[in-house]
């Protein structure tokens, strides 16, 4: 029995526009990515879908009730799907965060797993959070294909959980807002069928940075 799990980034907003550190704080779509939105719904008509997943935060909630108006789906709030808790590094772009605070943005950059920025969330602890649920819907709707929309933090760590690659090594994919991310799952293995879909946008969608 395989269980299909569609993974959508949410669209744009201006703080990814403006490569500025979104993390927990609640930033609504722009209009691009209200159109990136919707345009992720239309691709996924006729997909099966039975279930819509998604963050609380604003940017990704308007994304699934964007995907959602499509699909004739009611999207059921996710908090667990949430950003990284960025911290000290919240509401600053990545040059202000390099510029304040050196020493963390060295950790940070360096992916230490165990860094926890002050106020915030280390990687091992985002990881913990984000597979044991994503783990847990996968079991409830096993069987069925299913939507989740999240963040750009959040689908790094799912793709180095499926792949087993270490969250210590640098990025070899792209993480595009509004991109599609299908994963499968059949007795309790978990494979990546495609990644970072972008057909259905305009050229020119935002990658999760840095790297």
């Amino acid at each position: 029995m395989k269980t299909r799990l569609c993974l959508v980034r949410h669209g744009e907003t201006e703080w990814n526009a403006g490569r500025r550190i979104q993390g927990q704080i609640d930033i609504a779509l722009n209009a691009l990515g209200r159109q990136q939105a919707r345009a992720a719904g239309r691709s996924l008509q006729g997909c099966g879908l039975t279930a819509l997943y998604a963050s609380d935060l604003r940017r990704a909630w308007e994304t699934a009730e964007l995907i959602g108006a499509a699909l004739h789906l009611q999207p059921q709030p996710e908090p667990s799907l949430r950003e990284r808790d960025y911290g000290i590094f919240s509401g600053l772009t990545y040059v202000e965060a390099e510029e304040r605070h050196p020493e963390a943005y060295a950790a940070f950059a360096g992916r230490n797993v165990d860094y926890a920025f002050e106020n915030g969330e280390s990687l091992q602890t985002l990881h913990v959070r984000v597979t044991q649920t994503l783990q847990r819907l996968a079991q409830r709707h096993a069987g069925e294909a299913v939507a989740l929309v999240l963040h750009g933090g959040v689908l790094d760590v799912i793709n180095r959980f499926v792949r087993a690659t270490g969250l210590d090594q640098p990025r070899d994919f792209l993480i595009p807002n509004a991109g599609l991310n299908w994963l499968s799952v059949s007795g309790g293995v978990w494979q990546i069928d495609s990644w970072g879909e972008t057909a259905h946008l305009a050229p020119g969608a935002l990658d999760e940075l840095p790297a």
